[in-house]
Formats: structure tokens, sequence, C-alpha cells
């Protein structure tokens, strides 16, 4: 019975073969978008979901008054508690960005090959024993030794090539000076799928002594007055996250009083990815709205697919209607014709369901190079502990859809009575061409949201692109500052030279030092910075800290509202004696000034007092997409940062040039650059990112409806084939006919407009109320979109409808 079923499908598809290859195309393209889709997913909700203890991980927060997490603490927070609470097993301290270096690695013939290191972290002895990053070779426990470090497998190698690591030394050049550590031990490179991925982690333990902070104070492990570190808690099994976090939150307000509006929380370290909920407070590093977004557009696409399969296989009902009634009469049972439907339907998804398989291989390449991940079929394997894998649930989503589509089929075609079969009934009555308008109707409409939202997107990139930042970064190149040497005695005068040398380089034009530059995140941050006699609620602020030479303002061409630019004489003593801040308009305002000009002379306190001798204007050091933030300058020259303005000229010569001075003046430093324009348009890949996949799904359903509009107009222009010739032979017009044709369909992407407008309205006026300044949403966004989706749909039912109007009337009136 099933090999007749599937012999008697065969006959039927290959009868069919316009309609059958629209159909298998379709659902090829919609199950390939489903699954390419779904593999990003399946690997957003695998991080860090390997490590054997998640279940009683839990990574510490503070929250603000206003409701914002933040992942960085004090540095004594974490052992104290441990002590104060035995619900905690065990804490784990993460320091990064501190511990970006310069490695120096001795080779054999007495010299050393260096590598800038700013994939690194400074991490308690804990680290093995609470993580599950299985080691290669060496001790866990050295790790709480000082002046121990351990690599990746990776890293191992391009130190010491095939040679065993462990016990070899290497000099780190960084924040803490120049530093003598000894390999403890190798371990496996990090997973693609963990938010905790180091090439090195160097003993938090060495920081213990107070020589090796090279007079960073604020780097004490003994501290609450900075926040520079992350922990995570190892908590007992049965503990209550929540009541434990109740407590900590008194211990930590005992500790520092001037902070009673801060909260602590715990986050499940399960969750720190991706979130619980989409109400979830807690900063996450992944998007769970994002995680959505995706799986509605994976739906969506699968969905115009097997909506085209089921207005297709309905629409040429009629063509069948002779054959299913004439089987009917002689015998043929409603589950015999089922079954012959739902094997046409199983033979037609299989095909597509191969054709969808090949494309992901063809396709898988471009699009790992997109999400910039390393992904495969294999990665649907990968799931949560205790869950089912996204395979099973896709696969059953593919299942269950291609089923209720078959059965439709099955159902509408087989439920006529024979009589009407024999008539030819089937498919042209009422209730089945509403049923099709309306697919098309929702077909067109969910391609004409991707597409506002794919311009919306768009012009939200390029509205924060061209919003004024208040600063020029056009051929701004940032050199970061030596780390090897520095304790060396003629390092100074080194660095003099080298600056005198760029300074008179012709193609120079400007040039300055700063800690941190825009698009980079600030220096630091700090509290307890008010004016003399300040409110409670000033008291309370919190300002971004950078340090910067005299040249940074003019380099930059931020505007001076008020006051002066710091003085040559005040950026080379330490900022404490001489006593000088700049502040932008914003931090004047937040202290308590009511202008600009009003702050200038007056006294900050800041553990000890302050003058303000200049205020600049609210330039965007960091991302337009949030609103402008308190910023305090703080004098000092030679920082992180040598930024030049060049000229304009051959960029590579003016870089060989550069490259060949800097590592003459600083021996054994890696030159390493980046053109700060470029490197501050790097916090739009997000929107990119987004604009781009929005693009490419517009695209898909956009061309699978129009393979189902394609279908349909050529079994319309079959069915009326005898009404053309007639109208023909009456003296009606190729453009009339056209008209006529194509005038029902541009009826439904009328209508599908009406319906996808205000949708499309609402999710994208939700999606910008992320951006703290945003583009309107114009009206001529909406009419563009929907005009551009009937001219396409025009187009496609006009391709079979001018084929029908030109044809010879004599033939269309013999057809019957």
């Amino acid at each position: 019975m099933f090999r007749h079923y599937f012999i008697i499908s065969f006959r039927s598809l290959r009868k069919n073969q316009v309609f059958t290859l629209i159909n298998i195309v379709g659902l090829g393209l919609g199950i390939a978008a489903f699954g390419l889709i779904w593999e990003y997913i399946a690997f957003e909700r695998s991080v860090n979901q390997f490590h054997q203890k998640l279940p009683n991980l839990y990574r510490v927060l503070l929250e603000d008054k206003s409701g914002e997490t933040g992942e960085f603490g004090p540095s004594a927070l974490a052992p104290e508690a441990q002590a104060a609470f035995p619900e905690i097993d065990a804490f784990c301290r993460l320091v990064t960005g501190a511990a970006q270096a310069i490695v120096s690695v001795p080779q054999a013939n007495g010299g050393a090959k260096t590598f800038r290191e700013t994939n690194a972290a400074l991490a308690d002895g804990s680290f093995f024993s609470m993580f599950t990053f299985p080691l290669v070779s060496g001790n866990p426990a050295s790790l709480k030794q000082p002046n121990t470090v351990f690599l990746s497998a990776s890293t191992a190698r391009r130190y010491f090539d095939d040679q065993a690591a462990v016990g070899k030394p290497i000099t780190v050049n960084g924040q803490f000076g120049q530093q003598l550590y000894t390999v403890g031990g190798v371990y496996a490179d990090m997973p693609e799928n963990s938010d905790v991925r180091f090439d090195l982690l160097y003993s938090l333990e060495t920081l213990a002594n107070p020589a090796n902070l090279n007079g960073n104070g604020w780097a004490s492990l003994a501290s609450y007055n900075s926040n520079f570190l992350q922990a995570s808690l190892l908590l007992r099994p049965g503990t209550d996250a929540d009541a434990l976090a109740r407590k900590l939150t008194t211990f930590y307000r005992a500790k520092k009083p001037d902070e009673t509006n801060t909260t602590v929380r715990l986050q499940a370290a399960k969750y720190s990815h991706l979130g619980q909920s989409l109400d979830d407070p807690f900063i996450t590093v992944g998007s769970l709205a994002f995680v959505y977004l995706l799986s509605a557009l994976a739906l969506l696409i699968v969905l115009i697919a097997w909506l085209n399969y089921v207005n297709l296989s309905t629409a040429t009902a009629l063509t069948r209607a002779k054959e299913l009634g004439v089987r009917k009469v002689v015998g043929a049972t409603q589950s015999q014709l089922v079954g012959q439907l739902l094997g046409e339907s199983v033979l037609i998804n299989a095909l597509g369901f191969m054709l969808g398989l090949l494309l992901i291989s063809l396709i898988q390449p471009v699009f790992n190079q997109f999400v910039g991940k390393q992904l495969s079929i294999g990665t649907l394997l990968v799931g949560r502990p205790g869950e089912l894998g996204l395979w099973f649930w896709g696969l059953l989503t593919l299942l269950v859809g291609s089923l209720v589509s078959g059965c439709y089929v099955a159902y509408a075609l087989t439920r006529v009575r024979s009589v009407d079969m024999m008539r030819g009934g089937v498919g042209s009555h009422g209730r089945a061409t509403w049923l099709r308008q309306s697919l098309v109707v929702v077909q067109f409409g969910i391609a004409l949201v991707l597409i506002v939202a794919t311009v919306v997107m768009f012009q939200q990139v390029q509205f924060l692109r061209n919003r004024p930042l208040g600063l020029t970064m056009d051929r701004l190149l940032a050199i970061k500052s030596p780390e090897v040497g520095k304790q060396q005695t003629d390092f100074a005068s080194r660095r003099a030279a080298f600056v005198q040398q760029v300074a008179q380089r012709s193609y120079v034009q400007e040039k300055c030092y700063t800690g941190s530059v825009p698009g980079n995140f600030y220096n630091f941050s700090s509290t307890g910075i008010t004016r003399q006699n300040p409110t409670p609620e000033e008291q309370k602020r919190t300002y971004n800290m950078i340090f910067a030479d005299d040249e940074f303002i003019p380099t930059f061409g931020i505007r001076l509202l008020a006051g002066q630019n710091f003085t040559q004489a005040q950026t080379e003593v330490a900022y404490e004696k001489g006593g000088a801040l700049i502040l932008n308009e914003r931090a004047a305002l937040d202290m308590g000034f009511s202008s600009a000009k009003e702050a200038i002379g007056k006294v900050v306190l800041w553990g000890s007092t302050f003058n303000v001798v200049g205020v600049v204007s609210n330039y965007r050091h960091q991302s337009p997409k949030q609103s402008v933030e308190p910023v305090i300058i703080i004098p000092r020259a030679y920082n992180g940062y040598l930024t030049i303005r060049l000229a304009p000229g051959n960029v590579s010569e003016q870089l060989a040039d550069l490259s060949h001075l800097y590592k003459a003046s600083y021996p054994g430093n890696p030159f390493d650059y980046f053109f700060v324009e470029q490197k501050y348009n790097e916090q739009y890949q997000t929107e990119q990112r987004y604009g781009q996949l929005f693009s490419a799904a517009s695209a898909l359903a956009i061309f699978i409806a129009c393979l189902g509009l394609f279908g349909l107009a050529a079994f319309t222009a079959q069915r009326r084939t005898k009404e053309i010739g007639v109208r023909k032979v009456l003296g009606a017009s190729v453009v009339s006919i056209v008209a006529l044709l194509s005038g029902d369909f541009l009826k439904l992407v009328g209508a599908a407009f009406v319906l996808a407008v205000p949708l499309a309205w609402w999710a994208m006026d939700y999606w910008l109320r992320d951006f703290a300044e945003k583009t309107p949403l114009h009206w001529w966004l909406f009419a563009g979109a929907g005009t551009f989706v009937s001219l396409i749909a025009l187009l496609t039912v006009s391709f079979q409808s001018v084929r029908a109007a030109l044809a010879d009337p004599v033939t269309s009136l013999r057809s019957e």
C-alpha cells in the first residue's frame, strides 16, 4: 500500500512540476533559514551551561538606587563574606582590564619574544575548582601561589612551541610594573560557549604583596575603596540565594556607610548570559530579547513556506478534482484518499528538508562569518543540563508543521462530496478562495513588518552616526603606550625623544596623551566627589574619570565652554598635587553648579581639594546610544595612548614610519595601534547585525511569498484561460487583461499593508525605547515599504498575466 501511495504521489508531483518545484524550493529555503537561526539560538542557550557546579554558582552584583546592576565590586567583600557566612563554600575573584600587559618570553639564543596580551585576568586560586576548565598539565592549586601564571594550550604553543611550559619563566610588563611569573599549568582552550575566555590567568595572590602593586593602591585585596573586580560565589547546596543576598547587603552597607542605597544581588550563573526572563533586572552578557527575536524570525520564515504549500495545494485542487472523484466512486475510502494526499505532503516536505540541509551546508561558512562564531548542525545537539536539546524542539517543530499543513490539505480535498469532485467544484467555492486570500495577506504582512524593521534599524544606525559627537575623530590614530623597559633609567629620556620626533613629522598635525580614548570605557568611575556644602543627593552621584594631558582638548576638537585648559606643568605632577580638574557640562550641573561659568574657580572635594579650571561641552566619550554621562578630566602626561591626527596622505607609509620610530625608541614593545573612528564605530555592530539579519530575513520572506504568488498567478491564469480568450475576441486590450488578473492580488497586498503597519509601528517603537536618542518613525517609511512590496508583487503577477494576455485566443477557447 505504501509503495502504491509513493508511486501515485511521485507521478502526481511530476505531472505538476512547476507547483512541485515552487513548494520544494520554498520549503527548502524556509527550513535552511530555520536551521541556521536555530543553530545560533542553541549556541546562545548553551553558554556557561557546562560547569559541573553550575547549580550552586552565583555572580555578585551591586545594584544602585536606580535599579541598574553592575558586575564590579570591592576586593574585600567576597573573602570577608565567606568568613562571615557559612552558606558560602568558596569564592573566586577576577581582575580583567588591569591584567592587560606585554609578555616577554626568553629564548634560547638570549633574546625574547614579546606579545601584547589583552585577553588575560588575575584570578583567585579557587578558579579551577569552581569552574570546569580542564587542565592539560600542572596542578590547579599552583594558582594560589603568588607570581604564578596558567596559560591556555594555544598560548603555551605560541610561547614555547612544542616544549613543556610548566616551570618556565615569563616577564610581565603592565599596570603593576615589571614582574617575573612562573608557568604553573596549562589548561585546554576555553570553549567558545563560555563567557569566561582567557588566554592567561595570573595569580591574584600576587597583589596581596603591597610591593607588587606598583603604586596602584586601589588594587589592594583588602579594600572597599574601589570597585575593580568581579566576584563569584559557590554556595552550599540548598542555600536560599535571595536570603543570603539580603544578609550581604546589610554586611556591605555596614562596611560602606556612604552607600546605603547600594544593594547586593546574587545572580545564578546559569542566567548570567541570557537572563532568567525578559523582565530579569540583572546585567547579562548576551541578550535574551535577541534570542526570542531570532526564534520568531525562524518560525515566521518557515511559516511562510508552509503557507505557500497549503495555498498552492488547495488552489490546484481543481486539477485533481476529477481524479479524486473517480477514486471515491470506484470505492476508495476516506482514509485511503487521506493516506495518498499525506504521502504527497510527506514526500514534498522530505524533499524540502533535504534541500534545506544542502543549503545549510553551502551557506554555513558565510553565516558563521556573519555571526562571528563557529557553528554547525552539531551545535543543535548541545543543550542545557536536564533539558532536551534544541535539536529535538526544532525537529519537532518541523515535523508538526509539515504534518499539520499536510493534514489540512488532505482534509480540505477529501471532505468534498464525490458529485462536487466530478463537477470540478473543489477549490472554487467561497471558503477556499477566502482561505487562499487570507494566507497571501498573512505572508505579505510578515514581509512588510520585516522590511519596515530593516529600514528603521538602518535609519537608527545612521541617525546615531550622524549625531553631533562634540569631537572630531577623522584620521585620529591611537598608539598604545609601551610597557617593556619602563623601569629603565633612560626610559623618560627615550620617551621624550620619541614624542619630539613624532611632533616633527610633517604628517602629524596634532597629538595628545590620554588614558582612555572615545569609544573605550573611562579610566574608572568614582563617587564621593562634591562641591563644598553639597546636598545629600549630590553626595551619592557617580562620575566617570579619564586621564589626559594639556593637548587632549584641542586634538579631539572638544569645545571649551568656560575657563581654560590644563597647563603642561599641571599634567607633569601627581594630580593630587596639581589640584586641577576639568568637568564636562553634565558633571558641573550634577555637582550643583547652575552653569559652566559658575563652576570655574570653585573648589571640588575628592579626598583633598581641587579647583575647577575648565568646563567642556558634553562630548560623547562613549556610544551615542546612551545619554551623556558626567565626566571629569584629570591632568596627567604620558597616559595609556598617544593619539595622533594624521595629515591626508599615504597611510601605509605613515604607519610604517611610525612603527620604525616606535620600535627604535621602545625595543621589545609591539607597535599596537587602531584608528579611533573605526574603534568608535564598533559600538554599532549589534545594531548593524540586527539590520543585516532583518534585511536577509525580509528578502527571504519576500522571495518565498513571491514564489507562492507566482504559483497562484499561474494557477489563476490557467483557470481563467477561456474567459481571457472571450475577452480578447470581444476587443479587450492586453493592458486591461493584465489589470484584471493583477488587481485581485494587489488588493491582497493592500490588505496586508493595512494590517502590518500598526504591528510594525508598535514593534519598532518598542525597540527604539532602548536608545536615549532615536530616529522618528516617519509615515513615508511605511508607505515606502508598502510601495516596494506592491511593486514586487506586481512584477511577480504580471509575468503570468502578460503571458496569458498575449496567448492566442483561438487556443484559449479550445481549452476545456
